[in-house]
């Protein structure tokens, strides 16, 4: 069989062409009520999904909304925790900014990951935090800052990176605006499953935020 032409439903023709084949091929159609999408047609594509796809030749600047993503800002005024969930499977950077951020104690905020829906380890943490030439072992979290002072107001960035399949690893700078201080943690972890929530709490877990907010962006 050669080219099969259609009619067009007001006017004009279409005629479709099928290549030189060695053997048989079998294209299948979905059974749905729908436009095909072609290589010339600027199109809108919705639902798709693409796996190990090449991309060439791609604006940046038109694919900024999606490259990062941003999640919504938490007044960190109250609560014992600052939780960021339904983080999708395949992030592989979290950003954790601190804009004028207190709690209403003396112990160390810290940062720690959720797995599932949602479990946030509690152990296994590897590294320090430091401040004022002070350095601490943290084991229950990633060290935020190590001047656990009531009055302190916090403001930085840390981020949470992943290494190998759910190993993770942690770096941040925080520095003070009531005082002239400053400091940071830096640490990794490996997790028994996939990283799908980020949680900011204290080592006590019972201090409680009063000011400030929390934002992530993850890529």
């Amino acid at each position: 069989m050669g080219s099969l032409t259609l009619n067009g439903a007001t006017s004009g023709q279409i005629t479709i062409n099928p290549p030189a084949v060695a053997g048989t091929n079998t294209i299948t159609l979905p059974a749905t009520t729908d436009t095909v999408t072609t290589n010339a047609a600027t199109q809108t594509l919705t639902n798709k999904t693409l796996t190990s796809p090449t991309i060439t030749g791609a604006a940046m600047s038109s694919m900024a909304s999606s490259v990062i993503t941003s999640g919504t800002a938490v007044a960190s005024t109250s609560g014992t925790s600052i939780d960021f969930t339904s983080i999708p499977s395949w992030v592989k950077r979290i950003t954790i900014n601190f804009q004028g951020v207190s709690t209403s104690g003396t112990s160390f905020v810290i940062v720690q990951l959720g797995t599932g829906s949602t479990t946030y380890t509690t152990t296994g943490y590897l590294g320090a935090v430091n401040s004022a030439n002070s350095i601490t072992n943290q084991t229950t979290g990633f060290g935020v800052i190590g001047q656990p002072i009531a009055a302190n107001v916090l403001h930085g960035t840390a981020t949470v990176t992943n290494l190998t399949s759910n190993t993770w690893c942690y770096a941040g700078t925080i520095y003070l605006s009531n005082t002239a201080g400053g400091g940071g943690g830096a640490g990794s972890i490996s997790l028994g499953a996939t990283l799908t929530a980020i949680r900011i709490t204290t080592v006590n877990g019972t201090d409680t935020f009063d000011a400030g907010s929390i934002n992530i962006l993850y890529e």
